[in-house]
């Protein structure tokens, strides 16, 4: 069976050399690319991302990548936002004014605010992961987690999902809950880092991998 290759896009944001670093764990030689046949041809996909949505928009857009990216979501490949790679997938971003997203997944990408959150902002450190109405995480790049296990965040903008569906994980900081992982049939976002998420991130990119190559 030929080996199946996992690219991380190279766009010029993010830690893209700790992601690429977590795979070779588990032997996975993933390709660090900016080239749109590459990418096409992956079996699966990272999108990294930290910094600012809009910013991580151009520089999607810089490369020609946006319709790359939204091809692979049409297609239903694998495909795994981390940061802000997973807030982009989401319709709109609020930071520093509203910017168009991916529209892989419907809803939007808002701040921490004194209203909703009595926590500083950023919200940084290590949080647990809750389910939604109790949901299951079977067959996702979420099994073999337990509700409570915690991951590693850092961000000050939260996705907000149109649709409760899309929803795999929530999180409570600051007296509210947000939506922590996102997924939309083989399409996931993790608004944390697995890469820096101990045991419970390295379980995350095993399944991905499982993911990739079933």
């Amino acid at each position: 069976m030929k080996d199946k290759r996992i690219v991380i896009v190279d766009y010029d944001i993010g830690n893209i050399h700790s992601i690429k670093k977590v795979f070779s764990n588990f032997g996975k030689d993933a390709i660090l690319s900016s080239d749109n046949d590459t990418i096409k041809n992956a079996d699966g996909v990272i999108l990294p991302g930290v910094g600012a949505f809009a910013t991580a928009m151009k520089g999607l857009r810089e490369r020609e990548l946006e319709e790359t990216i939204k091809e692979i979501a049409r297609d239903n490949k694998p495909l795994l936002g981390i940061c802000v790679g997973a807030q982009l997938l989401l319709s709109e971003g609020h930071e520093f004014g509203i910017h168009q997203g991916l529209g892989i997944i419907p809803g939007k990408v808002i701040k921490f605010d004194s209203e909703n959150c009595v926590e500083k902002i950023p919200h940084i450190g290590w949080n647990s992961l809750e389910s939604l109405n109790d949901g299951s995480w079977n067959d996702t790049i979420l099994e073999g987690a337990e509700k409570g296990d915690s991951v590693y965040f850092v961000h000050s903008y939260y996705i907000e999902t149109e649709n409760e569906n899309n929803i795999l994980s929530t999180t409570k900081y600051g007296g509210m809950s947000f939506c922590s992982t996102v997924k939309k049939g083989n399409i996931y976002g993790c608004q944390f880092h697995p890469e820096k998420s101990g045991k419970v991130g390295l379980s995350i990119i095993r399944n991905f991998i499982n993911i990739v190559e079933s």
